[in-house]
């Protein structure tokens, strides 16, 4: 059975985006820095050294995405491929006219849980990743969301865009894994019910 994973790299204060954090500067004013661990200079994303090596294979064996809006339409969709697998963007809006290019593209309009529902079938026996703030949050407050891998950089970002602002009520979690390097603190967390 599949699991879905929120999958963030994170400030010390909260931060998952800097300040400007808009269609033409996405993710907002330094947001590689919360990327660090893992993408080379040269903009790349590369398989780090040492224990962090395991949360990158983890990452790329997803078998789904469900992602936001927000942030698929930010990057126009990963070109409609992201890792070769199925992405879900719940959205009360119909998509706009360039996502009829990708065919491994699906906007779902009949809430959180139906997206999720459908990420995690075609995910078969692999894992859902999660990817938006937003989506994140209905996730959790519908009860769909299993687990957080949040990537906590030892940096404070002070302003930009907050992963946990909006939550209906207070989540406990169990902490599953902390695996600490000098890039950053690695935790993984279940969600509890």
């Amino acid at each position: 059975m599949s699991v879905s994973v929120l999958y963030m790299s994170m400030s010390l204060d909260g931060y998952i985006a800097g300040p400007h954090d808009e269609p033409g500067n996405p993710g907002g004013d330094d947001f590689m820095r919360l990327h660090d661990w893992f993408v080379s200079d040269a903009g790349n994303f590369v398989r780090p050294d040492g224990p962090a090596a395991e949360l990158f294979d983890e990452f790329h064996n997803h078998g789904a995405v469900l992602a936001g809006r927000r942030t698929v339409e930010q990057v126009d969709h990963w070109g409609g491929d992201h890792s070769g697998v199925p992405i879900f963007v719940p959205s009360h809006r119909p998509p706009g006219p360039t996502v009829a290019n990708y065919p491994m593209v699906t906007y779902v309009n009949d809430g959180i849980e139906s997206a999720m529902a459908q990420a995690k079938a075609a995910a078969g026996d692999r894992h859902v990743l999660v990817h938006g703030a937003y989506t994140a949050q209905r996730a959790l407050e519908a009860g769909v969301l299993d687990e957080l891998q949040i990537h906590q950089i030892p940096v404070l970002f002070g302003s930009g865009r907050r992963m946990f602002d909006v939550l209906p009520s207070r989540i406990e979690l169990d902490i599953v894994r902390v695996i600490d390097t000098p890039a950053a603190t690695h935790l993984r967390y279940r969600v509890l019910r």
